[in-house]
C-alpha cells in the first residue's frame, strides 16, 4: 500500500523532476479522466477484449474455423460443442468470429498506421507553407474527399484486384483526406506562435519545424479522428468482404460470413446475423473510446 501510495504521489506532483514525470503524470490524469465515463469504459472494454480474442484465438477457438463437416451443417445456436451454431458447410461460427477478429485487427492496423501518417503530412505541410503548395495538396484533398468512400474504395478494388493487401490499399487511400483537414486546420492555428518564430529566429528550417513542432501538436486531434474513424474502416472492410472484393473465402471475414449467410437469414438467422454482431460490438467499442479520447486529449474539452 505505501509503494501505491508512493507511486500516486510521484505521478500527481505539480512539480515534476524530470520529462519523463510529466508525460507520466499526464498520462495519469488524462486516464483518470478517462475512467470517469462509463461509456468509454465500456468502450475500451470493448476494444481490448478484440485484442485479446485475436491474440488468443487458437487458444479460444474450439474449433478449426476451416474445417468442414457437412453432417453438422446449419446447426442452431446452442447446440453441443457449437455455441453459435454452424454454417452451410457444417464450420463453426464461433471459431470463424474468432479467427476473423484477426483480420478485422489486421485491417484495422494497416489503415491506422498509413492513412492517419499521409493524411498528417499532407495537412502539416499544406497548412504551414501556404500559398500554391496549400491550393495544390488541398485541392486533391477535395478530388478524394467527393467520393463516397466506399464506392471510392470499391473502384481501387476493381483496378487492383480483389485480396486483403489490396483491400487495405484502397481503404488508407479513401480514409487519408479526413486527416489531411484536420491536421491543416490544426497547422494554421499554430504556425503563428511565438514558439515557432522562436524556432525560425534559432535557423530551423521549414522541414524542421513541421516535423519537430507542428506535427506534435496536431497529434492528438488526428489520434481522436483515428480512434472515431475505426468504425468506418471496419464497416468499409465489411463490405468489400461482403461484395467478394476483399479477404476471399475460405478465410473467415465477417463481411464475407454476412454474404454467405444471407441467403440463410429467414430459416437459418444465425449464419449471418452472429458476425453481424461481431461488427457492430466492435464499432460501437471504437465510437465510444474515440468519444472519451476527444474529452480527454481535446484542449478545448479540458475545462468540461
Amino acid at each position: 500500500m505505501t509503494t501505491v501510495t508512493t507511486m500516486t504521489q510521484w505521478l500527481r506532483d505539480p512539480a515534476p523532476r524530470s520529462r519523463l514525470q510529466a508525460r507520466a503524470g499526464q498520462l495519469w490524469l488524462g486516464w483518470l479522466r478517462l475512467r470517469r465515463n462509463r461509456l468509454t469504459v465500456i468502450g475500451l472494454s470493448i476494444v481490448l477484449l478484440l485484442l485479446l480474442v485475436a491474440a488468443f484465438a487458437p487458444w479460444i477457438a474450439p474449433h478449426n474455423p476451416l474445417a468442414q463437416d457437412l453432417s453438422q451443417r446449419l446447426l442452431p445456436p446452442l447446440s453441443p460443442g457449437h455455441l453459435m451454431g454452424t454454417d452451410e458447410f457444417g464450420r463453426d461460427i464461433f471459431s470463424r468470429i474468432v479467427f476473423g477478429s484477426r483480420i478485422t485487427l489486421y485491417i484495422v492496423t494497416l489503415v491506422a498506421l498509413t492513412a492517419p501518417l499521409f493524411g498528417l503530412i499532407v495537412g502539416t505541410v499544406a497548412g504551414y507553407f501556404g500559398g500554391i503548395v496549400d491550393q495544390v495538396l488541398m485541392r486533391i484533398t477535395d478530388i478524394f474527399l467527393a467520393f463516397p468512400r466506399l464506392i471510392l474504395a470499391l473502384a481501387l478494388v476493381a483496378v487492383l484486384g480483389p485480396g486483403i493487401e489490396n483491400a487495405v490499399l484502397a481503404i488508407a487511400l479513401t480514409a487519408w483526406p479526413p486527416y489531411a483537414r484536420v491536421a491543416r486546420a490544426e497547422t494554421l492555428t499554430v504556425r503563428s506562435s511565438d514558439y515557432i518564430a522562436a524556432a525560425r529566429l534559432q535557423g530551423a528550417g521549414g522541414a524542421r519545424i513541421v516535423w519537430g513542432h507542428v506535427m506534435p501538436m496536431c497529434v492528438p486531434s488526428v489520434i481522436i479522428r483515428v480512434t472515431l474513424d475505426m468504425a468506418g474502416v471496419i464497416l468499409t472492410a465489411a463490405g468489400l468482404g461482403f461484395l467478394g472484393l476483399g479477404v476471399q473465402p475460405p478465410l473467415p471475414e465477417w463481411g464475407q460470413m454476412i454474404s454467405a449467410g444471407r441467403k440463410f437469414l429467414f430459416d437459418q438467422w444465425w449464419v449471418a446475423t452472429m458476425p453481424g454482431l461481431a461488427i457492430a460490438t466492435v464499432s460501437l467499442g471504437f465510437n465510444l473510446l474515440g468519444d472519451g479520447l476527444r474529452d480527454v486529449l481535446d484542449p478545448r474539452s479540458s475545462g468540461k
